[in-house]
């Protein structure tokens, strides 16, 4: 278990990026993640990685990169703390959701990506719930999608701190305070 690898997470546009940011601001070391970088990239190409053209493959390069992301951070060896914006059980509740099929190799490769403990998930926020160019989900599918990672990673033996819906500063003190 790497106890100083910390994941906030939620479903999208919760504030999880600027409470993110916040904490960069703050001297931690953040991990931005994985799938808007991707979006923005396959749509900058004219690519089909991208949940609205084809799921199947914009998963499993939401895979690929977050687990060589995780392996890159965890090379460092470092022993300061880390935030991951999403974890690679996202990505995992991400298939289950839409029904992709998870290969062996990726269930063991799951299993070698271990965080702190303690999963920090912001909740469904409407008053703040915006959509862009890289999120098209429905308020009802940012809802249902929290529910399932949620689940997904108390099914997997983390402990789920939901992290009140607050200004930013307040958001990053409670964090702080939770770890301790």
């Amino acid at each position: 278990m790497e106890s100083n690898f910390y994941v906030i997470t939620g479903g999208p546009g919760v504030g999880k990026t600027t409470l993110l940011n916040e904490l960069g601001t703050n001297g931690y070391k953040i991990v931005p993640e994985e799938a808007r970088r991707i979006i923005k990239e396959q749509m900058k190409i004219q690519g089909t990685a991208l949940p609205w053209k084809d799921k199947d493959l914009y998963a499993r390069l939401m895979f690929d990169e977050s687990f060589k992301t995780y392996q890159n951070i965890k090379d460092e060896n470092s022993s300061e703390l880390v935030f991951f914006d999403r974890g690679i059980l996202d990505t995992i509740c991400y298939f289950n959701m839409e029904k992709i099929s998870i290969s062996e190799e990726m269930r063991l490769l799951t299993n070698e990506i271990t965080y702190n403990e303690k999963v920090f998930i912001l909740p469904p926020w409407k008053e703040i719930y915006e959509n862009d160019l890289e999120r098209k989900q429905s308020w009802d599918e940012a809802v249902f999608t929290f529910e399932k990672i949620k689940e997904t990673y108390l099914y997997h033996g983390y402990s789920v701190i939901e992290v009140p819906k607050d200004t930013k500063e307040n958001r990053l003190k409670f964090l702080v305070n939770e770890i301790g």
